[in-house]
Order: C-alpha cells, then structure tokens, then sequence
C-alpha cells in the first residue's frame, strides 16, 4: 500500500482536535487537491484552534487548489505554501489571510546543508 501525505495529513489534523498555534483563527479554509483529473476536498473547520476536518465541498473563506504532487510536498516540508502561491504553482481563492495563519500547521521546510569542501 502507498502512503498519501496529503490524507495522512488531514487525518493527523482531524484526531489533534486543538491546535494552540491558531487560538486566534476562526475561519474555514478548504484544500482541492487535484489528481489526474480527479479532485479530492478536504474542508478545514478552524473556531480559536479547535479544528475540525471533512470531506465536504462547501463554501469556504479561502480556497486552495493544488496538484497533489506539489501539495504533498507541501505537507511533507519540502514546499512552502505561501511561496508556491506567489509562483503560481497553486492557486488561492478568498481570504489569504486565513492560509497565512493555516500554514502554521505545515511542516517547517528544512534548510539543506551544505558539507564542508
């Protein structure tokens, strides 16, 4: 069986429950994840770090849409959002702000080393 971050990702998300990084965020943000040609939803419920995740398409105060090549690097680390967001490779629909905070829940990109030579 192949491991899917992105959906590793949510289930991680939904079990936390409470996240203390977003005590000040309320908001939903919804992530549309595209996989050849097919788009997996998962709808992100924030309400002052209490966090709740579904697979529902619903209206949402930001929306991302991202090929699931690139947003499992997000996930991952290997990717910042916000930077894949100003290049393009992803697009965000409503309030930026809401991602802004939303990335907190991403994991921290790791900066290479580089050895000594």
């Amino acid at each position: 069986m192949t491991s899917d971050p992105t959906a590793e990702f949510f289930a991680e998300l939904d079990a936390r429950g409470h996240e203390p990084l977003l005590r000040k965020a309320t908001g939903t943000a919804r992530f549309d994840v595209v996989d050849d040609g097919r788009t997996a939803r998962w709808l992100l419920t924030i309400d002052q770090g209490d966090i709740r995740v579904s697979r529902k398409n619903a209206a949402a105060d930001c929306v991302v849409r991202a090929d699931k090549t690139l947003f499992d690097r997000v996930v991952i680390g290997e990717q910042n959002v916000m930077a894949a967001a100003m290049r393009g490779e992803l697009e965000v629909r409503g309030d930026p702000k809401l991602l802004v905070l939303v990335q907190r829940l991403f994991r921290r990109q790791v900066p290479s080393v580089r050895a000594p030579g």
